[in-house]
């Protein structure tokens, strides 16, 4: 019975002294919260995509109030977030550019020739391992939706086994993230054209595998009265910051590579 009574007395003061020292812990090691940061994670979208530079919604939440981080950086949030983030802290809203995302790809099912008929597991990552695709080209889209699955606003439809942004795009870049082939990228919303090709092999070699892609023929440059094309590595680059959006380079185009957003 004494033993019984030692135990329960042992362990019951054990337990008091550990309670005591965590109660000290917390009120000396305790850090505040500035309570604005809560706030602001609140009303953050909660995709958690990056774009706004810092690791999820909560770590740009506190980098408004910690490091005075821009406060337009949030795509997916759009001017209602902005004008939300303005409120709380008190400053200029001023104005987000929207931004959506590109596909650097324009071969689909009718226009891209196949080396092989894959029959593995039906996604992009595990169909890139595998001699880059069924595709004859290897650069371009893998067309079995990986972009489609992970995007939060239902942006991204597959057509003719060729991923399609539409208008729904926030900008977020998950996509971006997801993409084998690195064929997805982030633009402003106003950008006037660019170029949906990917391969860097030769005119001739790029056209046998698909008929949509850029043959680097040199007639969108010519026609280029801004000089915002070149051609580099047999693929036409597009300079959004000299090009004004005459549409030239979109007629011309004999492979109709071009296109506007």
């Amino acid at each position: 019975m004494n033993i019984i009574l030692v135990a329960i007395v042992s362990v019951t003061s054990i337990g008091l002294v550990c309670s005591a020292i965590l109660s000290v812990a917390s009120k000396l090691m305790y850090v505040k919260i500035d309570e604005r940061i809560t706030m602001l994670t609140g009303i953050m979208p909660g995709a958690n995509c990056g774009a706004c530079g810092y690791p999820g919604c909560s770590g740009y939440a506190s980098a408004l109030i910690e490091e005075n981080a821009k406060i337009n950086l949030c795509t997916p949030g759009g001017s209602a977030l902005l004008a939300k983030i303005s409120g709380i802290l008190g400053v200029e809203a001023g104005s987000i550019e929207k931004k959506t995302a590109s596909v650097r790809c324009g071969g689909d099912c009718n226009s891209r020739q196949k080396k092989m008929e894959y029959m593995g597991i039906q996604t992009c990552f595990a169909a890139k391992p595998v001699y880059g695709g069924e595709n004859a080209c290897a650069f371009g889209c893998l067309g079995f939706g990986d972009c489609q699955k992970v995007c939060p606003s239902d942006a991204i439809c597959m057509e003719n086994d060729l991923a399609h942004i539409t208008k729904n795009c926030t900008g977020c870049g998950l996509c971006v993230k997801v993409c084998p082939n690195n064929l997805i990228s982030i633009k402003n919303a106003s950008t006037p054209a660019f170029v949906a090709c990917s391969n860097i092999e030769k005119g001739a070699v790029a056209r046998k595998k698909c008929t949509s892609g850029c043959i680097a023929c040199t007639k969108c440059v010519r026609e280029c009265l801004d000089g915002a094309i070149t051609i580099e590595n047999n693929l036409a680059k597009i300079d959004s910051e000299k090009c004004t959006g005459c549409g030239r380079c979109i007629e011309v185009c004999v492979t109709k590579c071009i296109v506007s957003l």
